[in-house]
C-alpha cells in the first residue's frame, strides 16, 4: 500500500484498473474523503485539494475537523519489558516516555 501525507492527514493509494485512475482516501478518520488523479502529479494536487476543501467545509459548517491521530498511544506489556524501558530510559537519562519517542521515531524512519 502506497501514503501521501498532507497538512497531518494521510491517505492510501489504490489503482483502480476499471476505472484506470489512481484513488486515493483519506485514512484515520470516520468521514469520507476520497480523490483521484491519471498520474502521480495529478493525484497529489487532487489531495491536497481533498484536504484543503475538507478543511474548509468543516469551518463553514462550524464544526472541528477530525484529526487522524492524537498523538496519544497507550500499549500493554509484560512486566519484564516494562522494567527493562524504564532501565533503558534511566541509563539515558530519560523518562520512558521520551525513550520510548526516540526509538519509535529511529525505526519508523530507517
Amino acid at each position: 500500500m502506497n501514503m501521501m501525507n498532507y497538512k497531518g492527514y494521510s491517505a492510501r493509494i489504490e489503482y483502480s484498473d476499471e476505472d484506470k485512475l489512481l484513488v486515493g482516501h483519506i485514512v484515520g478518520i470516520n468521514d469520507v474523503v476520497g480523490f483521484h488523479g491519471e498520474s502521480i502529479p495529478e493525484l497529489r494536487g487532487a489531495f491536497e485539494e481533498a484536504v484543503d476543501d475538507y478543511l474548509e467545509t468543516c469551518a463553514k459548517l462550524g464544526r472541528a475537523p477530525q484529526k487522524p491521530y492524537s498523538g496519544k498511544l497507550s500499549l500493554r506489556m509484560a512486566p519484564e519489558l516494562h522494567a527493562s524501558i524504564s532501565a533503558k530510559a534511566m541509563l539515558s537519562n530519560k523518562s520512558i516516555n521520551q525513550w520510548v519517542v526516540d526509538v519509535l521515531d529511529r525505526e519508523a524512519h530507517a
